[in-house]
């Protein structure tokens, strides 16, 4: 094919008089390509093949197309790739490049991904009124936390109409994440659309039939209920259905997460976040509104956003059995709970930032949810009531390690000083919180520590003192002690005493 360049120069040699066969004698080129060039309007010359040889697929081009078609209806993850598919190929005799085989194939998804009317793939732009509706996405990004790499998965809503954008990072995809980030989102914007649009994510959608018809899962749909959200479902496989939210995917990767965030804790982390996401409404121009920013045009569409009440209480529960040592197993580490419900059946309600346990309508224990592995995370009054009993615990047992007493409760332990008695005497204290609270026994320590003496004795003797019902102020005396006739004042007696001195 000849560039541009020479066509341009045969065309201007053959106008300026010369032989076409003395052109092609300079250019070694055919005379029948200088008539082409020639002929050609605007110096237009290429060449097009209209069909494309296939020396090595073409005896096995059927065989090919039946593998693609089958592979496309499989699902994404069990679809085969494409050097699968030449290798079954060459074991049915196929002695072509896998290069060949990868291009065909390309070539085959374009043809069948084409539209039936012009040949193209083509969208329609979507218009969306304010408070209409939202978007929600996850995406999977790179950071540092306390010095150490972390891959967290980002919570991404939009809002259609004033495109405002929230983003919040967390260790896990689970549906926990899901209502926190719809919980913190919708505070965040001030208020919460009319209609949630969803990819097909399994913390949301249980059931994916033909067309929109989808079993949502019974949690999230009471979350929607919650906050009078309608969710809609994608298409599976069609991004573009949500694509605010697909573009801000990559638009905040570039923006936020590159070069690689580096934070002391997840916490400090999402602080930024939200913090770059109000900075960003604040510089952006709206895509369609170009004199307003994203945070004008928030501000306007808030009045058309529901108003809302309050939080979803957004926790997934689960039952779970407590053993012997009053542990359960929950996420690969073990949380302590009330030595009461030892080797019982408890309910577990996991949140994203801590854990619930309950016995029946009880709180037995509650703890920040820890995502490492293998670790177990004690909170030693729970293990009072056991410690009661045997207070050589106390020494060696292993959630009373580091135990971070109160200020009061410390002295105490330091003044008592170390050994069987001094654990024994602390431990009568101790006891003393399951019956008094912990705020009175502090205060009687205090009030033992003040006089200077650190007795186990004093201590029990101050509580037990301030449990007494106090003394009435007035005397009560009984019906039987009351006067018959009581004595009536008469001042006019002392006047008949002195009319008798008058007259001596």
């Amino acid at each position: 094919m000849l560039v541009l360049e020479t066509v341009v120069r045969i065309r201007r040699e053959y106008a300026g008089g010369k032989a076409i066969k003395a052109i092609a004698r300079d250019l070694h080129v055919s005379r029948k390509v200088i008539r082409k060039a020639i002929r050609a309007p605007e110096g237009a010359f290429d060449y097009r093949r209209k069909v494309q040889p296939l020396p090595r697929i073409g005896p096995f081009q059927d065989r090919l197309d039946v593998l693609l078609e089958e592979n496309e209806l499989r699902g994404r993850r069990d679809r085969l790739r494409m050097t699968r598919i030449h290798d079954l190929l060459v074991r049915e005799g196929f002695e072509g490049s896998y290069d060949a085989v990868r291009r065909y194939a390309a070539r085959w998804k374009i043809e069948r991904r084409r539209d039936v009317g012009d040949g193209t793939t083509a969208f329609i732009p979507m218009l969306f009124q304010p408070g209409e509706a939202y978007q929600f996405d996850w995406s999977h990004e790179d950071v540092e936390i306390a010095g150490k790499p972390m891959r967290v998965k980002v919570a991404h809503m939009r809002l259609c109409a004033s495109r405002a954008v929230y983003v919040r990072a967390y260790p896990r995809e689970t549906q926990e994440m899901l209502f926190d980030a719809h919980a913190r989102g919708f505070a965040f914007f001030g208020g919460v659309p009319r209609r949630g649009i969803y990819d097909n994510m399994k913390t949301a959608v249980t059931s994916v039939f033909t067309g929109k018809d989808r079993v949502f899962n019974r949690r999230f749909l009471i979350m929607a209920d919650h906050y009078m959200v309608e969710p809609t479902a994608c298409s599976p496989a069609a991004g573009w259905e949500k694509g605010q939210v697909e573009n801000q995917v990559q638009t905040i990767r570039g923006r936020f997460f590159q070069p690689r965030l580096r934070f002391a804790s997840l916490e400090e982390l999402n602080g930024w976040l939200e913090a770059e996401c109000r900075r960003w409404a604040e510089r952006q121009a709206h895509p369609e509104q170009g004199d307003q920013t994203v945070a004008q045009m928030l501000e306007m569409e808030r009045p058309a956003l529901q108003s809302m009440l309050g939080p979803f209480d957004g926790f997934n529960e689960s039952e779970h059995g407590v053993s012997g040592t009053c542990l359960i197993s929950y996420d690969r580490n073990r949380y302590s709970v009330l030595s009461t419900v030892a080797r019982r059946t408890v309910q577990v309600r996991a949140y994203a930032d801590r854990i619930v346990v309950r016995c029946g309508d009880e709180v037995v224990a509650e703890h920040p949810r820890f995502f490492g592995r293998n670790r177990t995370i004690y909170d030693p009054w729970h293990y009072l009531p056991v410690l009661a009993r045997k207070p050589g615990a106390l020494r060696n047992g292993a959630p009373f390690q580091d135990w971070e007493l109160p200020p009061a409760l410390a002295r105490l332990r330091r003044k008592l000083g170390n050994g069987d008695d001094a654990d024994r005497r602390f431990v009568r204290v101790l006891a003393a919180v399951l019956t008094d609270g912990l705020e009175l026994v502090e205060a009687a320590v205090r009030e033992a520590l003040a006089t200077g003496t650190a007795s186990d004795d004093l201590i029990l003797n101050i509580l037990a003192r301030r449990r007494e019902p106090p003394r009435p102020l007035t005397i009560v005396t009984s019906e039987d002690n009351a006067l018959r006739h009581p004595p009536i004042a008469d001042c006019a007696r002392y006047d008949q005493l002195r009319n008798f001195h008058a007259a001596a």
